[in-house]
């Protein structure tokens, strides 16, 4: 029998590297694996003009899709990439030194619906209690003028005291010069380290990021896998055949990390730091399936919809394909 060709578009993290080498072949697929790490160049891709077969996708974009019943693809509980983001939020401290200091302020991010503007906006909010709705918001690039990628954004359903940044400066300048108070979202502003006042609301964010978990047993979900909808509705075995594909690339990825005879990567103390994830998260700290991520993906959930992002609770496994090991 003929393999189905699959084009398949996602960064090369180490979780998917066996699939990119072929040292792990999906069964009954022919994976056509492109490596490309821009992750907002997939999702506008693949969001605009259904570009590939199968690819890492926003999960908040892809659950906004969902609740409002215009999805072009369906999902494997596979999570690409994900991040805790304490150490995301960075401020001004001429106008910032505490949490609370935030309210009232302007502060930038590259997308207001972006899953991890959403993660940080619910850690405000729960965990350290400041009033989302006197903020104004400023979107944009971080380190270079004009807007972030060309994003397929769903509606808001209610008002947000948002604008784009039109100032003809990067969100990070704006920064550096005070004339936005404070940062979130998925990557650091240039002016961090580079200018004096640009600093890290949390410096111990390691130590706060291991005491959220421990607390909530939430770690931030950023992207997970989407499949087309017309070729699983042709090809409904690719669900299964992908997923177990991309469990045992991780296993693999994970067997390499752990063998101590030579480092995988240039960490000089990695076998300390596998002994401490391994206490932390007993054993797996980037499971795959449903309930193993339960509570970060109740969360998001719940976030997205007291933002605005959709009218209601959904039941997290209602987002995914079944798939059968």
């Amino acid at each position: 029998m003929t393999a189905l060709p699959i084009t398949f578009a996602c960064g090369l993290y180490d979780r998917m590297l066996a699939l990119q080498t072929g040292d792990i072949k999906p069964e009954g697929i022919d994976l056509n694996f492109l490596v490309m790490d821009d992750p907002r160049e997939i999702f506008d891709r693949m969001s605009n003009r259904l570009e590939f077969d199968a690819c890492e996708m926003s999960s908040s974009e892809y659950i906004s899709r969902f609740a409002a019943n215009r999805l072009p693809f369906v999902a494997l509980p596979v999570f690409a990439s994900r991040v805790f983001r304490h150490g995301f939020m960075i401020v001004n401290r001429n106008h910032i030194k505490s949490p609370k200091d935030m309210e009232g302020k302007r502060i930038g991010v590259p997308l207001y619906t972006q899953t991890a503007a959403m993660f940080i906006r619910g850690l405000m909010q729960h965990d350290l209690g400041i009033d989302l709705s006197t903020i104004e918001w400023i979107e944009g690039a971080v380190n270079e003028p004009g807007g972030y990628g060309n994003p397929n954004v769903m509606p808001m359903l209610k008002p947000v005291n948002k604008k784009p940044n039109t100032s003809g400066k990067s969100l990070s300048d704006l920064l550096a010069a005070g004339e936005i108070h404070a940062i979130i979202g998925s990557n650091l502003p240039h002016s961090f380290k580079r200018h004096p006042d640009v600093v890290r609301l949390f410096p111990d964010y390691r130590a706060r990021e291991k005491d959220y978990y421990q607390r909530t047993k939430i770690f931030p979900v950023m992207h997970l896998i989407v499949i087309r909808k017309d070729v699983y509705d042709k090809n409904p075995f690719v669900a299964t055949s992908l997923y177990n594909a991309f469990c045992a690339a991780k296993d693999l990825a994970w067997k390499k990390i752990r063998y101590s005879g030579t480092l995988r990567y240039m960490l000089p103390w990695l076998p300390d730091d596998v002994e401490e994830i391994d206490g932390l998260f007993g054993g797996d700290c980037w499971p795959y399936g449903v309930e193993p991520n339960r509570p970060t993906l109740e969360a998001l959930v719940t976030y997205m919809v007291e933002q605005g992002l959709i009218p209601e609770h959904i039941p997290v496994e209602k987002l995914f394909v079944t798939t059968y090991g």
